[in-house]
């Protein structure tokens, strides 16, 4: 069974920085890509940035391009956010999950085969 968990979430003021961390653990596990989810109350799961791939090709939504950051560690089951210049609208529980193949629709929750219980970023204005 393979397992995700996320870490560095916590309560941040306007213009500051998290980063999070995501580590996956089982048998077999395989991630050909590691996207990372928010989900705001009463608001769906929306994506937030995705990197796949060998060439570690990275996409953002574009609420966020310029001010985060996703990596892979040198371990291939971690996997790290940066945010930078938060605001108040990205407050949300971050979640991380990965794909063990190539999906073309990365941008979809439905494309990916694990998830972790997710982290609570709040930022205050």
């Amino acid at each position: 069974q393979v397992q995700l968990v996320e870490s560095g979430g916590g309560l941040v003021q306007a213009g500051g920085s998290l980063r999070l961390s995501c580590v996956a653990s089982g048998r077999g596990f395989s991630s050909y890509a590691m996207g990372w989810f928010r989900q705001a109350p009463g608001k769906e799961r929306e994506f937030v940035a995705v990197i796949r791939g060998n060439s570690g090709s990275t996409y953002y939504t574009d609420s966020v391009k310029g001010r985060f950051t996703v990596s892979r560690g040198n371990a291939e089951n971690t996997g790290y956010l940066q945010m930078n210049s938060l605001k108040p609208e990205d407050t949300a529980v971050y979640f991380c999950a990965t794909a063990s193949g190539y999906r073309g629709t990365y941008y979809l929750p439905s494309s990916y085969d694990y998830w972790g219980q997710g982290t609570q970023v709040t930022v205050s204005s």
